[in-house]
C-alpha cells in the first residue's frame, strides 16, 4: 500500500488533482477506463453529499457518466465504519475512489442487472482512495473540524494491474518471478484453476513472511510471532497440495530468491537470503514432521468439535484458522466458543505449573539460587558476545541444583559457541566483578543498553543491575554482590526445545 497523510495543509482540490495526474500523466493510464466514486450524502445524520469532490472532477475532464455516488456504506470512513456506528467524539469523512475498468471482463448478471464501479464481478478495480477526515461526531450532531485531514491509500499491485490491463495482481511483475519459482518446484501450471489459488497463497504468505522476518519478527506462539507462523504452516499446507506429495524446506528456495531479487535495494540485500532462509526451513520442517499425520486426523473428522480443533493445534501445530480453513473445504464447522475453553483450560494449566517461583524464575531466596541467578545475567551477556543481539531471552528456572535458561535464536549454537559461553563466564567470575544496581528511568536504561526481558511490561522506574562494565540488565531479583562469590559454573545440558528456542542447564 503506498499512501501519503495531510494534516491540516491540503485538502480535496490538491489531493484528487495529484492523484489524477499521477495516474494519467505519470503513469500514462488512459482515461477512459477511469471511473471515480463519491459520497452521495446520508440524510439520516444531516450529512451532505460530497459536491466538493464532485466539483473538483469535474474540473479535472471526468464526464457525469464516469462519477458514481454511493452512500455511507461505500464511501465513508470512520474507525467505527458508518456514521450510526460512531461514537461521540470520534473523527469520519467522506472518501472519494478511483476504479480501474477491465473491459475484457464480462459482467456477471448474478451481482445485478447493470455493472458500476462497486459492482463485484469483477469489471471494475479499485486502485486508490483518498479519505477526507472532515467532520467530529458530537453531541448534537456532525460538526465540521476546524483542521481537514487527507489520508491517501493507493494499491501498489492492483496499479500494476491496470497499468498491465490485466485484473489479476499475481501476473505482476511483483508476483510473476515467485508464482514461476512455485511452478518449477511443483511441476504444475499457474493457468490450472485448481493450482492457482494455492500458488497464490504461496507467494503472496512467503513475501510477507520474508519481510517480517527481515523486520526482526520470528516465529512463536504469541502476537506478531504467531502470525508469521500461521503464513509459514499455511504455505506448507498448499504446498503439499500442489504438489501431492512430501514437502521440504528447500522447495521454497527459488521462491525466496525471487523475493530477494524483486525487492533488493529497496527492502532486502543480497545476502538476507542466509540470515531469512534457516528460519524459514527450520519452522517448515518442523511442522512438516506432523502436518501429514494432522491432515490424516482431519479427513477422517466427520462432526467437528472445538476440542478436536485445539488438539489439532496442540498436538499437531496446526493454527485454529488453518483448521477452519480445511474443514471448510468440505463444508464443516466447529464451535469456537469450545474451542477457547480448551485454550484457556490450557493457559490455566501453564500458570498452575510456573506457581510458586519468584520474580525472575527463582524457586527460593536461598544463597546458591541467588548465586545462579547472578550468573545468568553472564550467560545471558556471553551468548550475545557470540551469537549476536538476534538471541531473546525466553525465561529461566533457576533452583538451588541447577540454572535453566530458555533463549530463542534464528541459528542453532554449536557446541563450541556453547562451551565458549561457558568460559567467558568463568572469566568473568574469576576478574571478581562488583555486583550493584541503579533505580533510573526506564528510558534511560535502554539508551544505557541494559537488556530487558521482552515479555515483561517495566514501569517508569526500573532497576538495572550492573555485573561490572561486562553486564546491564533489567532486573528485581537478589544478586551477589561480586562474582567471586559464585563459583565455577559448569554447562552441562543443552537442548533444542521448540522453533529457533533453546535451552541451557549450567551449576
Amino acid at each position: 500500500m503506498m499512501g501519503n497523510w495531510s494534516l491540516g495543509d491540503y485538502f480535496k482540490k490538491d489531493q484528487l488533482g495529484w492523484f489524477w495526474d499521477f495516474l494519467t500523466k505519470e503513469l500514462g493510464l488512459p482515461k477512459d477506463s477511469l471511473y471515480v466514486t463519491v459520497f452521495a450524502g446520508d440524510k439520516k445524520n444531516n450529512l451532505p453529499a460530497d459536491e466538493e469532490s464532485i466539483e473538483v472532477w469535474q474540473k479535472l475532464g471526468l464526464p457525469e457518466n464516469k462519477i458514481f455516488k454511493y452512500g455511507p456504506e461505500k464511501n465513508w470512513w470512520s474507525r467505527a465504519g458508518v456514521p450510526d456506528n460512531m461514537p461521540k467524539g470520534e473523527p469520519g469523512g467522506p472518501d472519494s475512489e478511483v476504479f480501474y475498468e477491465f473491459v475484457q471482463v464480462e459482467h456477471n448478471q448474478k451481482f445485478g442487472k447493470t455493472c458500476h464501479p462497486n459492482c463485484d464481478c469483477g469489471r471494475f478495480m479499485e486502485i486508490g482512495n483518498s479519505v477526507f477526515m472532515q467532520y467530529k461526531k458530537t453531541e448534537k450532531g456532525f460538526e465540521e473540524l476546524p483542521k481537514k485531514n487527507v489520508d491517501f491509500g493507493g494499491g501498489l499491485e492492483r496499479i500494476l494491474a491496470a497499468l498491465n490491463n490485466d485484473p489479476d495482481v499475481f501476473k505482476t511483475d511483483i508476483y510473476t518471478p515467485i508464482i514461476i519459482a512455485a511452478e518449477k518446484v511443483s511441476q504444475k501450471q499457474y493457468q490450472e484453476e485448481t493450482d492457482k489459488e494455492k500458488m497464490r497463497v504461496i507467494a503472496d504468505h512467503l513475501k510477507a513472511a520474508v519481510l517480517l522476518i527481515k523486520a526482526g519478527v520470528f516465529p512463536a506462539n504469541k502476537e506478531r510471532g504467531y502470525f508469521l507462523r500461521r503464513l509459514l504452516r499455511r504455505i506448507s499446507v498448499k504446498m503439499l497440495k500442489l504438489k501431492g506429495s512430501t514437502v521440504n524446506a528447500s522447495d521454497l528456495n527459488p521462491a525466496l530468491a525471487a523475493i530477494i531479487d524483486i525487492y533488493k535495494g529497496v527492502y532486502l540485500e543480497a545476502d538476507d537470503a542466509g540470515k531469512i532462509q534457516p528460519i524459514i526451513e527450520e519452522e517448515i520442517n518442523r511442522f512438516n514432521k506432523t502436518l501429514n499425520n494432522g491432515l490424516k486426523i482431519l479427513e477422517k473428522i466427520e462432526k467437528p468439535t472445538g476440542k478436536q480443533v485445539f488438539d489439532l493445534y496442540q498436538s499437531y501445530g496446526f493454527p485454529k484458522e488453518l483448521t477452519e480453513e480445511l474443514l471448510k473445504e468440505k463444508g464443516l464447522s466447529f464451535d469456537k466458543k469450545q474451542f477457547d475453553e480448551e485454550f484457556e483450560k490450557h493457559k490455566n494449566l501453564s500458570r498452575t505449573s510456573s506457581a510458586g517461583m519468584f520474580k525472575g524464575g527463582l524457586a527460593d531466596h536461598s544463597e546458591q539460587t541467588i548465586k545462579y541467578h547472578t550468573a545468568t545475567h553472564l550467560l545471558h551477556q556471553a551468548l550475545f558476545d557470540i551469537l549476536g543481539d538476534s538471541i531473546r531471552q525466553e525465561g529461566s528456572h533457576i533452583t538451588g541444583e541447577r540454572l535453566r535458561f530458555d533463549f530463542y535464536s534464528p541459528i542453532k549454537p554449536t557446541y563450541e559457541q556453547i562451551k565458549k559461553a561457558e568460559l567467558i563466564i568463568d572469566k568473568k567470575i574469576k576478574e571478581a566483578l562488583p555486583v550493584s544496581f541503579k533505580i533510573i528511568p526506564r528510558e534511560e536504561a535502554y539508551k544505557l543498553g541494559a537488556r530487558s526481558f521482552f515479555r515483561e511490561k517495566y514501569p517508569d522506574m526500573v532497576k538495572v543491575y550492573f555485573v561490572g562494565d561486562y553486564s546491564k540488565e533489567f532486573c528485581g531479583g537478589p544478586h551477589v554482590k561480586n562474582t567471586s562469590e559464585i563459583g565455577q559454573i559448569k554447562i552441562f545440558k543443552f537442548e533444542k526445545t521448540g522453533s529457533n528456542l533453546y535451552r541451557i542447564y549450567a551449576k
